[in-house]
């Protein structure tokens, strides 16, 4: 009986992995579009990454922010869509 259930296993799982790999294959990542700016409103180091996040998408109406360390600053960049 074992036997009999191991081809119909791996048809499945060959069935799966295909869909999986098309599936990944469709979705793109959205950071392709996206142009990094330092944040042209943040003042001071940026520590906080969600605070960074709603300042460049509520006053610089960015896709997203983030912090960073650059020249040893910890800086607040903003993320824009490169095709606007």
């Amino acid at each position: 009986m074992a036997a009999n259930k191991a081809p119909k296993f791996g048809f499945f799982l060959a069935i799966f992995c295909i869909l999986v790999l098309l599936v990944s294959s469709e979705v793109k990542p959205k950071v392709d579009n996206l142009c990094e700016k330092a944040s042209q409103t943040w003042s001071g180091g940026c520590k906080i990454t969600s605070h960074c996040d709603n300042q460049c998408k509520t006053w610089e109406h960015a896709e997203h922010g983030a912090c960073h360390v650059r020249n040893s600053k910890h800086m607040c960049f903003c993320y824009f869509n490169c095709k606007k």
